[in-house]
């Protein structure tokens, strides 16, 4: 199921390709019938891995990114839903396909430790990944306005400025992800501090509990994320940095959130390795 997983996102990214250079309805209802359908595929393969073991698929690696795969996957279709606008889907659907290949190469899901067998360790995790999902939309929606951006400057409207929403919305968008984005991390924070105490109390001489701190790599970037939307809301609403600044500051934001998601958790030791 999981190949069938990986097959229908990149059939959809291929859809949105030809949807976004030809400009011809039939492709882009198949983009979007073939994303759903990938969506669907995907649910269920998230539910009989969540049957197999007993708990969420939400520990290591591969389970992370496929849930935020899923996420992001889910939050686009609402998106484009909601605004019948369909020329992101070049953007998204294309990194959903290729991140969708950790999962199909990391190893089937495994019993996790008792330890993380809490509400709190699930909500925490859920948070941060709705969060990380809702960054990865501002980051495309960012990229995005630069490239209209560029060519609006040029006064030479092209390919993007006939298929790309206007400056204004793309920036609305933008800040609505990162103000999502922002608040579900500040949950994920806030649950995660609650957990770490609670757990300690029933396991205190755990090791990876007692390695905990603001200095561990995980949980330092997941601290300077969260500062850093913060810093790029404060400067939108006090300062007024919005559009190309706003922009450039989401998509330095979300290759930190990668760095966390992909780079630390495969490259480095960190006290989340349960």
């Amino acid at each position: 199921m999981d190949a069938i997983t990986f097959i229908l996102y990149a059939a959809a990214a291929v859809l949105y390709a030809m949807h976004f250079v030809r400009r011809q309805p039939p492709h882009g209802r198949a983009a979007t019938v073939t994303l759903a359908a990938a969506v669907l595929t995907h649910t269920f393969v998230l539910g009989m891995h969540t049957m197999q073991v007993g708990h969420m698929p939400l520990v290591g690696p591969g389970e992370a990114v496929s849930v935020f795969i899923w996420l992001l996957a889910l939050t686009y279709l609402y998106v484009e839903m909601t605004t019948e606008e369909r020329a992101m889907g070049v953007f998204i659907v294309p990194l959903l396909a290729v991140l969708f290949v950790i999962p199909l190469t990391s190893a089937e899901p495994t019993e996790r430790p008792a330890l993380l067998d809490s509400p709190l360790f699930a909500l925490h995790t859920l948070s941060a990944l709705v969060a990380y999902a809702a960054f990865a939309l501002a980051c495309v929606v960012s990229v995005t306005y630069v490239l209209l951006f560029r060519e609006l400057k040029r006064k030479q409207p092209g390919v993007f400025f006939a298929r790309l929403p206007p400056l204004r919305a793309l920036d609305l968008m933008n800040v609505r992800s990162v103000m999502v984005g922002w608040i579900f991390l500040t949950v994920a924070l806030v649950v995660g501090i609650i957990w770490i105490g609670q757990a300690r109390t029933y396991a205190p001489n755990d090791p990876n509990l007692r390695e905990m701190s603001i200095f561990d790599p995980k949980i330092l970037l997941a601290v300077l994320t969260w500062v850093w939307y913060a810093f790029q809301l404060y400067a939108r609403r006090v300062i007024g940095w919005g559009g190309k600044r706003a922009a450039w500051l989401s998509a330095v934001g979300f290759a930190g959130i990668m760095a966390n998601l992909l780079l630390v958790a495969y490259l480095l030791r960190t006290s989340h390795t349960f």
